[in-house]
């Protein structure tokens, strides 16, 4: 499980560290995807192939499974690791995620995110005084 947030640095060639502790889960080879809230998804390749499993099983005559699959899978790249543990993420990618010089690394679970450091902020500011509420309103008669 990923997990944690960690502050990062963009270089001018589009490679960003990952942190150690993510880059075995990863394993090798991963992709790069467009992420929902204008982040980028970072997937084992295995959890990858369980996604698109399942984006398969939707049926193609439904237009929301149409876009969905375009805007998902049309920025997916595979990626691996150099020597210093960085990786090089696509300009499509960088344009489309906002990212500048700091980025915000997130595990969220079965995924990392990276998120430009505005992106983040504003979204974290935005999310934080209704987490009371999305959490009734998600566990709500669930036990934890």
């Amino acid at each position: 499980m990923f997990m944690g947030e960690y502050h990062h640095f963009l270089d001018d060639k589009g490679r960003i560290i990952i942190p150690s502790k993510f880059r075995e889960d990863l394993g090798e080879k991963f992709i790069i995807t467009r992420g929902l809230e204008n982040c980028l998804f970072v997937y084992s390749e295995d959890d990858f192939q369980r996604i698109v499993h399942k984006l398969e099983s939707l049926p193609f005559t439904k237009k929301d499974a149409r876009q969905f699959m375009r805007f998902f899978l049309s920025g997916a790249s595979e990626a691996e690791f150099d020597k210093q543990g960085r990786i090089h993420i696509t300009s499509p990618l960088i344009s489309y995620a906002g990212l500048e010089k700091e980025c915000i690394i997130i595990g969220s679970g079965d995924r990392l995110e990276i998120w430009s450091k505005n992106n983040w902020n504003a979204f974290f500011d935005s999310a934080k005084d209704n987490m009371s509420d999305i959490a009734e309103n998600l566990f709500d008669g669930v036990d934890i």
